[in-house]
C-alpha cells in the first residue's frame, strides 16, 4: 500500500478497480484542517483523466501491473498476433487496442506490453523503426533552400512528412514517439 507522502509522477494506484497513472500532484497544507493531495489521474485502460483530492495518511492500493516483452508475429484479420519472448504464449490484440501503434510493427519487431491482472491494455514499440518508403512525389531538383515537406506512405501504410530528397524505396527512421522522420537509414 501506498501513502499519500509517496505520490509522484508516474505512479501507478489502483482507483475504482482501475488502474490509474499520476499526471499531476500538489501537497496542500492549508492554515486551518488537515493537509492534503490534490492529482490528476489518467485511467491507463480508458485514457480518461479524472482529479482526485487524497487527505494525508491516506492509503492507495498500487496497480496489479506487469510489463512483458513480446514480439510481433503477424496481422490476424482484424488483430495482431504477439509471442512472449521467455514462455512462447501467443496473444491477440485489436487494431484498436493498439491505435497508431500498429503502423510501427514490423515481423519480428519487439514490443513491451503492459499487462493489467493478465490483460493487456498497452503496447510500447521500439523507440525508433526503419520503415520503407512505398508511395511519395517525386522531388524538385536543387530545391534545398527551404525547410520544405512532402509526404510519404510507408510499407506500413503509415504516411509522415519526410523531406523533398526522399524517393520511393528509400528505408526511413521514424521516431515512433512522435511520429516523426528521423533520418534516411542505410539498413
Amino acid at each position: 500500500m501506498y501513502e499519500t507522502s509517496d505520490i509522484k509522477k508516474n505512479l501507478k494506484v489502483l482507483i475504482d478497480g482501475q488502474p490509474c497513472a499520476v499526471v499531476w500532484h500538489q501537497f496542500v497544507k492549508p492554515g486551518k484542517g488537515q493537509a492534503f493531495t490534490r492529482t490528476k489521474l489518467k485511467n491507463m485502460i480508458t485514457g480518461n483523466t479524472m482529479d482526485r483530492t487524497f487527505k494525508s495518511g491516506e492509503k492507495l492500493a498500487p496497480a496489479d501491473l506487469e510489463e512483458r516483452t513480446m514480439q510481433y508475429l503477424y496481422a490476424d484479420g482484424d488483430g495482431r498476433v504477439f509471442m512472449d519472448t521467455g514462455t512462447y504464449d501467443q496473444i491477440t490484440l485489436s487494431n484498436e487496442q493498439l491505435g497508431e501503434t500498429a503502423f510501427f510493427l514490423l515481423d519480428g519487431t519487439e514490443v513491451s506490453i503492459l499487462l493489467f491482472e493478465g490483460n493487456p491494455i498497452g503496447v510500447t514499440p521500439p523507440n525508433f523503426v526503419v520503415l520503407e518508403v512505398k508511395e511519395t512525389e517525386p522531388g524538385f531538383k536543387g530545391d534545398t533552400s527551404s525547410n520544405t515537406t512532402k509526404p510519404a506512405i510507408c510499407e506500413t501504410g503509415f504516411t509522415v512528412n519526410v523531406p523533398l530528397f526522399v524517393e520511393e524505396g528509400d528505408k526511413l527512421k521514424i521516431d515512433t514517439r512522435t511520429g516523426s522522420y528521423v533520418e534516411r537509414s542505410k539498413g
